[in-house]
Order: structure tokens, then C-alpha cells, then sequence
């Protein structure tokens, strides 16, 4: 076994290690004012409606309800924020979820000034992970948001996420679109992992991209 690929196992095994210990949900910020005092490096995820964002955070914390906390109506336009060890290691931010076809323009307006200002404002963000549906690939919706990442500087990685939904070469060919595609943008890291939080499919992989992402 390669020296790489030790490294990477013993990788896994911290991120595993970190993630079975306390995780707990700390607060809301509907606004910049409520954010909470940046202590800790945060990593954030960022997600079209329906996306499986929430499944993937409780399939990565390896809790049922973890994401549903801050999922209840109304609180949809609101940073959520979670503290990951005890003491307090680092933070994952649960941004609201973006392209609802029926959002109100107001409301689509707040989300953009309230997601802009942390992206642009926050130092102690470290990655931001995009999560991507395999079965849709990247839709223009998704691209928005990665200029909006490319034009902060803020560095990010593509997830997919419901492998399991789509056939081995449908997935082969989705993967291969979406690397391609992150290639063309300044601030998109160059893997993506595929994800599936039923099955829990790369859900290993994604812990440890986080803890990487914080060195």
C-alpha cells in the first residue's frame, strides 16, 4: 500500500472518529447580525430544493434528525448553523436551499443578499460543498451559485448526490460532465465525490473532504 493511500485510509478513519463524537445544532441566522462570533473554521453546504442536502448532513453526522432541526417552515431562508466536537472543532453551515420555481421574487432576493454577504464576508469559511443531483447534472440554477462562489473566492467541490437513483453508466457519464465542468470554474476543486445517503455511498469520502478542507 502507497504512502498516499495510508494517508488517505488514516484520513477517513480521523474524519469517521470526529463525526461519531457530539454534533448539535446551535442556532438560525436569518440575517448577518445573528450570525454566530467566528471562533471556528466553517464549512458550508449549498444545495438546489430537493437536492438531499438534508439526508446527506444526517447521513454524514450519522443522525436521523440533525438537519430536520432547522428545516421547519419559515426557516427556510436562514443559515443554520452546527457545532461539530466538544470542545468545539469546527462548524457546517446548512445554507438555504435555492431555485424553488414558485419562490417569490422578495424572497429569492433576500436569499441572494443573505448568501452573497456571508460568502463575501466570512473568513473562517473554508469550503463550501455544492450539492448536485445525479439524476439533473448542473442546471443553471446551480452555475449561479458557483459564480457566486468563483466571484467571492470562496473554494468549493461538487457533490452529486442519489447515485443510487440513476444506472452505473448514467452516473459514469454525469461524473464525467460535471468534473468537466468544474475545470471551467476558478474556484471549483477539480474531484467531485458521488454520494448517496440511502445507501451510504461516498458518504466516508465527503467526511474527509471536510476535515480536509479545514487544514
Amino acid at each position: 500500500m502507497s504512502e498516499s493511500s495510508d494517508g488517505r485510509d488514516e484520513l477517513i478513519e480521523t474524519a469517521r472518529r470526529i463525526f461519531a463524537g457530539p454534533v448539535a445544532f446551535l442556532r438560525s441566522a436569518p440575517s448577518l447580525k445573528f450570525l454566530p462570533d467566528p471562533v471556528v473554521k466553517e464549512v458550508a453546504f449549498a444545495g438546489r430544493s430537493n437536492v438531499g442536502k438534508s439526508s446527506l448532513l444526517n447521513a454524514l453526522t450519522n443522525r436521523n434528525g440533525l438537519a430536520r432541526t432547522s428545516n421547519t417552515p419559515g426557516r427556510t431562508q436562514e443559515l443554520n448553523f452546527f457545532d461539530i466536537g466538544d470542545p468545539l472543532l469546527f462548524r457546517l453551515v446548512d445554507m438555504p436551499g435555492y431555485g424553488y420555481a414558485k419562490a417569490p421574487k422578495d424572497v429569492v432576493k433576500q436569499w441572494r443578499f443573505l448568501v452573497n454577504d456571508y460568502l463575501r464576508g466570512r473568513a473562517v469559511l473554508k469550503r463550501a460543498l455544492v450539492l448536485i443531483d445525479s439524476r439533473h447534472g448542473i442546471k443553471d440554477v446551480d452555475r449561479e451559485v458557483m459564480k457566486m462562489l468563483d466571484d467571492a473566492a470562496v473554494g468549493y467541490r461538487l457533490v452529486l448526490t442519489k447515485a443510487d437513483k440513476v444506472k452505473a453508466s448514467e452516473l459514469a457519464a454525469v461524473t464525467e460532465r460535471t468534473i468537466a465542468e468544474a475545470r471551467t470554474h476558478p474556484a471549483a476543486h477539480p474531484e467531485i465525490i458521488a454520494t448517496s445517503s440511502e445507501k451510504g455511498m461516498g458518504i466516508a469520502e465527503l467526511r474527509a473532504a471536510v476535515i480536509e478542507a479545514l487544514d
